[in-house]
């Protein structure tokens, strides 16, 4: 089953992290398996999974730097910049790094090759091995705002790291924006993550008007089945979107969860659950 599988949502508090740390650990009893955390912002999965580190190592980013004495102060850099990252104010050249997208736009169009990109450490990409699971976490630095390039070096390490034939789980960020197309955009199926209430419900039509736009192949797993309505399993029957399985809402499920502990070897209804994604992984990788 050498698959890529992006676990996701259209909301945060889903449980994305629950489903990928237990499916994850599950299929590593038998088999190599990658589990990377992608939610940049806030990376958790390390709270359950505290392996041994294996590799760690900063990720920059290649932002302007201003050099005075070759600028004739034309203004070319701040007219041809998109995301307003450069201002000229005055006799000078303001550089707004964290609104810079590594476009290179200002240095070729300088006239008067008064730019320069030099790397900015953004974030960090930490490797732990438990077992026949390896785990990489992406971690942004405080006060970066963008998580993209952080995801995307992510993904190139473990394409580098690990061959076509190992199972690749990545653990996605909340929503549907930028963050969320670049964790998912190169993946084989997607999971997507909700709970049988409207507030689930609403943002699970945006992820799969989301995934759909991408041409992606997607199921839905409810989670806390048994609160709230039947109306996402409506929604789910009249889109002939596949439920490939159902979390009850169970309170020794979130007992477990909060003190980091895997859920699958104590409950049987949830293992039997994980069974059922992984029946149905391996139907979609034999297609």
């Amino acid at each position: 089953m050498a698959v890529k599988v992006a676990i996701a949502s259209g909301k945060g508090g889903t449980g994305k992290t629950t489903l990928s740390v237990n499916l994850a650990s599950f299929l590593a009893e038998t088999k190599k398996v990658v589990l990377a955390d992608l939610d940049a912002e806030e990376p958790n999965i390390q709270l359950f999974l505290p392996g041994d580190l294996i590799n760690s190592q900063e990720v920059c980013v290649k932002v302007p730097e201003w050099i005075p004495q070759n600028c004739k102060l034309c203004g070319k850099c701040q007219d041809v910049c998109h995301f307003n990252s450069i201002l000229k104010l005055g006799y000078e050249i303001l550089i707004y790094p964290e609104l810079c997208h590594s476009c290179y736009a200002c240095v070729g169009l300088c006239p008067s090759k008064a730019l320069k990109m030099v790397d900015q450490n953004i974030g960090e990409l930490n490797h732990f091995q438990i077992g026949k699971l390896f785990f990489v976490e992406s971690r942004l630095n405080i006060g970066r705002e963008n998580t993209v390039p952080l995801i995307k070096e992510t993904h190139h390490y473990i394409e580098k790291y690990f061959n076509h034939k190992t199972l690749k789980i990545y653990d996605s960020p909340p929503g549907t924006s930028c963050p969320v197309i670049e964790t998912v955009k190169d993946t084989d199926f997607v999971l997507l993550v909700t709970e049988p209430t409207p507030f689930g419900l609403h943002d699970l039509t945006i992820a799969v008007e989301t995934v759909r736009m991408l041409g992606k192949n997607f199921g839905v797993v409810i989670n806390r089945d048994g609160i709230g309505d039947n109306k996402v399993e409506t929604y789910c029957k009249n889109e002939n979107i596949k439920i490939v399985a159902r979390i009850k809402n169970d309170r020794e499920i979130a007992q477990l969860y909060s003190k980091g502990q895997l859920i699958y070897p104590r409950i049987e209804t949830f293992k039997v659950e994980l069974e059922n994604i992984v029946a149905f992984l391996t139907t979609i990788a034999q297609q």
